[in-house]
């Protein structure tokens, strides 16, 4: 099997291409600067220029591959992208999948994304997943909560710069799960036909506050952090009053991003049938 793995250099693409890499398949990556991936190619993947705000550089990426899993995604606060690639680009992808009849499509999306309309890049998501489900094409979606590796930006470096790190007062469990296990239950899916044209919900078995990360990244850097505690409320209502603005738009999508947190989800409840189904032994997830 052959796969074209789109976001190869990110945090999630990295690992699926490592992981891939190991267990045999033929990876070809959808680059747009070869010098940033040069460090797939001494790998061993096949780097192949694409981009998809560019649609006619698409289909002849797809030559030859048989699944595409796609790990891209703008950040949040680059507008100008958003629409141009997390929208039409992905529309694009899916048209010349279809096209080149690929066996399977591998998505990723964000846990509640139909909640968050007035989120784009949660729109987008939830858009993309009804196109995707639309399309013919056999998928499989894998919706994410946090990476463990995020939590190296949002907490451990504010607190070693002596920064402050905001947090909301709110005492909401997140379930972070690490990029490595992410990869792992997306290759393993390739492998078992049941998770053809299904959502799963990944998410790690424990369930962390703000304030329990914030003391293991203090007890780790041998000093306190600037905790700035913000009320959800205000937040919200801080995003609402720079979304009146266009300059405040950046600002207003960023803070809107705090409603997700605020959410309670119950992945727990069905973690044990979703190991089970992709042959995962609990002990092998990174806690």
């Amino acid at each position: 099997m052959s796969l074209l793995i789109i976001g190869g250099t990110g945090t999630l693409g990295r690992q699926i291409v490592l992981q891939a890499l190991t267990k045999g398949y033929k990876v070809r990556c959808l680059v747009r600067n070869f010098r940033k991936a040069n460090f797939l190619k001494e790998w061993g993947v096949e780097l192949v220029y694409g981009d998809l705000s560019r649609p006619e550089t698409i289909p002849p990426c797809l030559k030859g591959i048989t699944a595409i899993i796609d790990a891209s995604t703008s950040r949040p606060d680059e507008l100008d992208s958003l629409k141009k690639v997390d929208w039409d680009g992905k529309l694009y992808l899916i048209e010349a999948a279809k096209a080149a009849k690929i066996r399977r499509f591998i998505f990723f999306s964000a846990q509640n994304a139909e909640q968050f309309d007035n989120i784009p890049l949660m729109k987008l998501k939830s858009g993309v997943e009804t196109k995707l489900k639309q399309s013919q094409i056999p998928y499989t979606i894998f919706r994410l909560t946090g990476f463990y590796q995020g939590l190296i930006e949002q907490y451990a470096i504010p607190i070693l710069e002596n920064l402050p790190i905001w947090v909301t007062n709110e005492n909401t469990y997140i379930s972070y799960m690490d990029t490595q296990d992410i990869a792992k239950f997306c290759l393993r899916s390739l492998q078992i036909p049941k998770t053809t044209n299904q959502t799963f919900f990944l998410s790690g078995s424990k369930g962390w506050v703000s304030s329990e990360i914030i003391n293991l990244c203090e007890q780790l850097a041998g000093q306190q952090a600037k905790v700035q505690k913000v009320p959800l409320f205000l937040l919200k209502l801080v995003s609402n009053f720079f979304g009146f603005f266009e300059w405040g738009q950046n600002i207003s999508d960023r803070l809107a991003f705090v409603e997700i947190l605020n959410v309670e989800n119950n992945f727990s409840k069905s973690t044990f049938e979703l190991y089970k189904l992709f042959k995962i032994d609990p002990s092998e997830i990174i806690q």
